[in-house]
C-alpha cells in the first residue's frame, strides 16, 4: 500500500539524517507500507501472545476474528521516496487501468519515439554494476561485460524469509532497454541468468530453481534489461498475465525465431495519466 504525502519539509519517518529538499522548502513524499509476511517459527508465539480477539462471524465450523497483534509480531516494512519527483507521485496514485495491445509496428512508431523523447534516469542502475552503491548487496556476480550481470535483492524483500524471496538480476551491458531489443545474439547471456543466477539462489538460500519464478517485465519499471526472480509461492506485484514474461519462455521463442520480439504483440497495462497512453489513443491504437 502506498501513501503519497504532499507539503512536508521531512517524513517523519526518516528522522535525524534524513535528505532534505535541496531549497529547505516544504515538499513531497512517497512513503509505502508493506505487510511483511508471517514466519513460520512465530505463528505459535502470535497466537498465545495477541492482545485481543474479536469474533467477527460463525457459521457452523468456520469463524473469522479479528485479532492485534503485539508491536514485535507486527512489523511493516516502510520504504520512503523524499524528495518525491512528479513521476513518483503519479506512479502511486491511484488511477484507472487500461490494457494496451503493442503490435512490433507499434513499439517502432508509438513506444520507441516515446521512450527515447523521456529523460528517464537509470544513474542509480550503473552505480550498482560499477560498485558505487549497493555493493555489499549484492549476492552473485558474472563480471562479464557481454554476458554477465549482478544478482542483487530487490528493496521489496527484506531477506529474513523466503515466503518473499525476490531478486533481481541487473545485465552489464547497457543498451539493452526492455524485451523488445532481444534476439538470439542475448542468448548466452540470458542462459547465465538463468543458470548462474539460479545457482546462486540455491546455494546462498536454499530454493531449488524449480521453486523460481524468473521473469520479465514488460512494460520494464526501467530501461535497462533486467531479470526478476521471485519464489514460487509468492504472489509477486508484477508477475501477473499482462505483465510477467518468463525467462524459459524468451529464450525458447529466440530459439525459434531471432526476430521473436521485433515481431510479435506485447500487451501491457497503462495507467490513465500515463503519458503512453495518450500516445496511443492519438495514434488511433487505444
Amino acid at each position: 500500500m502506498g501513501f503519497v504525502v504532499q507539503g512536508i519539509s521531512k517524513p517523519p519517518l526518516l528522522g535525524k539524517g534524513a535528505v532534505s529538499s535541496a531549497s529547505g522548502d516544504e515538499t513531497d513524499a512517497v512513503v509505502i507500507l508493506e505487510k511483511i509476511p508471517f514466519q513460520e517459527e512465530n505463528i505459535t508465539e502470535l497466537l498465545k501472545k495477541h492482545t485481543a480477539l474479536h469474533l467477527q462471524m460463525s457459521n457452523d465450523i468456520y469463524s473469522t476474528y479479528r485479532l492485534l497483534l503485539p508491536p514485535e509480531l507486527n512489523e511493516i516494512k516502510t520504504t520512503v521516496v523524499y524528495p518525491a519527483t512528479e513521476k513518483h507521485l503519479q506512479k502511486y496514485l491511484c488511477r484507472a487501468v487500461y490494457l494496451i495491445r503493442e503490435t512490433g509496428e507499434d513499439y517502432k512508431n508509438v513506444t520507441l519515439p516515446f521512450i527515447e523523447s523521456q529523460s528517464f534516469s537509470i544513474q542509480w542502475v550503473y552505480n550498482i554494476l560499477e560498485k558505487k552503491a549497493e555493493a555489499d548487496r549484492i549476492i552473485y556476480e558474472n563480471p562479464d561485460p557481454i554476458n554477465g550481470f549482478v544478482l542483487i535483492p530487490d528493496f521489496k524483500w527484506n531477506q529474513k524469509q523466503l515466503d518473499d524471496l525476490y531478486l533481481i538480476a541487473i545485465c552489464h551491458r547497457r543498451g539493452i532497454k526492455s524485451l523488445r531489443d532481444l534476439t538470439d545474439e542475448h542468448l548466452p547471456l540470458l542462459r547465465n541468468i538463468s543458470q548462474e543466477g539460479g545457482e546462486a539462489i540455491q546455494k546462498r538460500f536454499g530454493l531449488m530453481k524449480t521453486q523460481l519464478r524468473v521473469y520479465f517485465h514488460y512494460q520494464p519499471s526501467y530501461y535497462h534489461l533486467h531479470v526478476h526472480f521471485t519464489a514460487l509461492s509468492y504472489d509477486a506485484p508484477g508477475c501477473s498475465v499482462e505483465r510477467a514474461h518468463l525467462l524459459s519462455d524468451v529464450m525458447y521463442n529466440l530459439e525459434l525465431d531471432s526476430q521473436y520480439y521485433q515481431k510479435c504483440p506485447l500487451a501491457f497495462a497503462v495507467r490513465a495519466d500515463e503519458p503512453l497512453l495518450k500516445e496511443f489513443q492519438e495514434a488511433g491504437k487505444a
